[in-house]
């Protein structure tokens, strides 16, 4: 298993919590598929379903920053957008090359090290803010 879920990634909100727990399973399984060297029809599956529950998981996370005002959302929103390209992009090269040993670091670093880094940088933000707003608002 290439990662793994601890306390220092929880943001305290339970949904976004909930989903980036999944999304790191989701990664997991990917590259386990990868490497076992798989068929396509595997590989899609699997990356069907990152970029499906990757494109729930931004607009749940962006609907509640718009719900709490977020003053960084046009900011949260482009990294948003910039990983979906990025994991577009390397679906594609995927498809069509296979599980290159380059291609599966690629993935790993350009998928899961991307998604570590946003949540324990960029998500950390939104969730305080959360926070803050509904202790503002008792």
């Amino acid at each position: 298993m290439d990662y793994v879920w601890d306390s220092s990634l929880e943001t305290g909100n339970e949904l976004i919590d909930s989903q980036h727990k999944a999304l790191f399973i989701a990664v997991n399984n990917l590259l386990e598929i990868c490497r076992k060297g798989k068929g396509k029809e595997e590989v899609s599956k699997s990356l069907d379903f990152l970029t499906q529950y990757t494109i729930k998981h931004f607009f749940d996370e962006e609907q509640l920053q718009q719900k709490y005002k977020y003053p960084d959302f046009p900011i949260h929103k482009k990294y948003h957008d910039d990983f979906k390209v990025t994991v577009r992009d390397l679906s594609h090269e995927l498809i069509m090359k296979g599980a290159t040993d380059r291609l599966i670091e690629e993935l790993k670093n350009k998928i899961g090290g991307w998604l570590v880094t946003h949540i324990k940088g960029q998500d950390a933000k939104v969730a305080a803010h959360i926070r803050n707003q509904i202790a503002a608002q008792k």
